[in-house]
């Protein structure tokens, strides 16, 4: 019997491509792959099979029920089901949890979003995890700044991360002949006492170069974190 808010899906195994699914070896609400054709049927209620596939991913429409999570879209685009070969983009946190004896992920490359500012680096600087791994101001700094960690502009850092996860952000500061640095580090905007790579802040900026900052920021408990920061000099 099949579960309730779920479509059941079966191989319909065939030798030719003409020996399709019916409407005597399907069961209403089923969908059934015929091998041969590699074709997708549905059975309606009404004891009618339609193709709802042809050579074409794209053309594939499927009847999704809004029970256990689902959208009730009836195309993939909207039903948000992945396909493998094409690309695809996930606007909810997705999880891959892996086991004791596999990693959660395996990939070649990723590529990480940056965003590249003329901006001088000032004042405080709103990092908003969510829409970026990279901050790049490309104009002369101009004063030294604070950089402030948050999930966007009405969203918290403290909202989008659990006790026990981590992430990392880094930040390029641009200095001409006066150089400025990273004074300060808020998260939602609450001061932080980064923990800084060789035991000290950093007191000056680097002139005429490009200062990389990175943070590694842990949450340990409600609103509490822990940063770890280094400040590289590129010239």
């Amino acid at each position: 019997m099949a579960q309730t808010g779920y479509t059941p899906i079966s191989l319909y195994y065939s030798t030719t491509a003409s020996n399709v699914p019916t409407a005597g070896n399907l069961v209403a609400g089923e969908l059934a792959i015929n091998t041969a054709d590699g074709k997708l049927y549905y059975k309606n209620s009404s004891n009618v099979v339609t193709l709802l596939a042809s050579a074409s991913v794209a053309a594939l429409t499927l009847p999704v029920s809004t029970a256990n999570g689902g959208t009730g879209a009836t195309s993939l685009a909207g039903a948000n089901i992945p396909v493998t070969n094409v690309a695809n983009t996930f606007t909810g946190l997705q999880t891959f949890a892996g086991t004791s004896s596999n990693a959660d992920i395996k990939t070649s490359n990723i590529l990480e979003v940056a965003t590249i500012s003329a901006t001088a680096a000032t004042g405080t600087i709103q990092y908003d995890t969510t829409t970026q791994s990279v901050l790049y101001y490309t104009t002369n700094a101009s004063g030294n700044f604070t950089v402030n960690f948050r999930g966007s502009s009405g969203t918290s850092l403290n909202t989008i991360m659990a006790t026990g996860e981590s992430l990392s952000a880094t930040f390029l500061v641009t200095n001409g002949s006066t150089a400025y640095y990273n004074s300060a580090v808020t998260i939602d905007g609450n001061s932080v006492t980064p923990k800084w790579q060789g035991g000290s802040a950093p007191t000056s900026g680097n002139t005429s170069s490009i200062d990389v900052y990175t943070y590694v920021i842990f949450k340990t408990g409600s609103a509490a974190f822990t940063v770890l920061a280094s400040v590289t000099k590129f010239a």
